[in-house]
């Protein structure tokens, strides 16, 4: 029979590798902790960079030409950019959010970056390495912005029976993702004044159809048709509701301009009292179905505008 001194040298010995296994099993806990916060904190960081370079990539696009401008990025690992706009403020904001894959997963940063004078169509999350952006200037009657068009090289369109100017505009472009001819069958459909495809544009009508429902465009005004083309529909709604704030705040600035402008000798019939209209028109405007009833009043501002020699845009 084993004595006590014998037994109690056994727990001694079961104790120290119960506590050498546990304290293993911590400090290996605390090393994979560890490293997957450093992992997940350069990855967030990247992420954000990689934000802060799309929007930098976007400045060019903005050189105030009439015609459309296309650029494209690529960029090293599958990304995930998350279109979100943001109604506060006076100017409201685009937000731009990226998931990036590490490791055969998704990393999912809470990381946004800001910007208050950019306009982005897109669906609400784009997926992909490359990426093409175009850009058109949106004159309301005078100039807004200029709206950007984004898609990820995944999604190809196919133009059907497209107007002769929208499709020489998108064959001019040369965007290898948009497509007026020699068509496969398996890109999204935009057709034209027909109902059997994945978009549907009535262009006399100003109005869009896709599977989220209906958004409206103004006749005549090609940069709002293609956002509704390549974006969603909360995010052309909400796109729109800022560029509407702009049209208000940029009209009030068009008001002094006249007043300063008359100061100096310049005593042609005022646009003031259109302008402050154009104004609150703008800024009550609630959704897109609205905006030929704002356009028509931009559209006499503008003929008039045309036939002053004393002209504020």
């Amino acid at each position: 029979m084993r004595n006590k001194k014998d037994r109690r040298g056994e727990i001694e010995v079961s104790f120290a590798w119960l506590f050498a296994i546990v304290a293993g099993a911590v400090i290996i806990f605390l090393a994979i902790y560890f490293s997957s916060k450093i992992i997940g904190s350069q990855q967030e960081t990247k992420s954000a960079e990689t934000g802060k370079e799309i929007g930098i990539l976007l400045d060019p696009l903005e050189t105030g030409f009439e015609s459309a401008q296309t650029t494209s990025i690529t960029i090293p690992v599958d990304t995930r950019i998350n279109n979100k706009c943001e109604l506060i403020g006076t100017f409201g904001r685009q937000v731009v959010q990226l998931d990036q894959k590490s490791f055969n997963q998704w990393t999912k940063t809470d990381i946004d970056v800001f910007f208050y004078n950019k306009y982005i169509f897109s669906d609400d999350q784009i997926q992909g390495k490359r990426f093409y952006i175009f850009s058109k200037p949106f004159n309301f009657p005078f100039k807004i912005a200029d709206l950007i068009y984004m898609t990820t090289a995944e999604d190809r369109y196919c133009f059907i029976n497209a107007p002769n100017e929208i499709e020489e505009e998108i064959s001019n472009l040369n965007q290898a993702n948009l497509l007026t001819e020699n068509c496969t069958g398996n890109e999204l459909q935009v057709c034209f004044n027909n109902q059997n495809c994945d978009i549907t544009v009535d262009y006399n009508a100003g109005r869009i159809g896709k599977e989220d429902g209906f958004v409206y465009f103004d006749v005549g005004d090609d940069a709002l048709m293609y956002a509704g083309i390549f974006s969603e529909k909360g995010v052309y709604e909400c796109q729109l509701s800022r560029l509407m704030r702009r049209v208000k705040m940029i009209s009030l600035l068009y008001i002094d301009k006249e007043t300063i402008s008359r100061k100096n000798g310049c005593n042609e019939d005022s646009l003031s009292g259109e302008l402050g209209v154009l104004s609150e028109l703008a800024g009550e405007l609630k959704s897109s179905e609205s905006i030929e009833v704002v356009k028509d009043k931009s559209d006499d501002i503008d003929d008039k505008n045309e036939g002053r020699l004393c002209r504020l845009w």
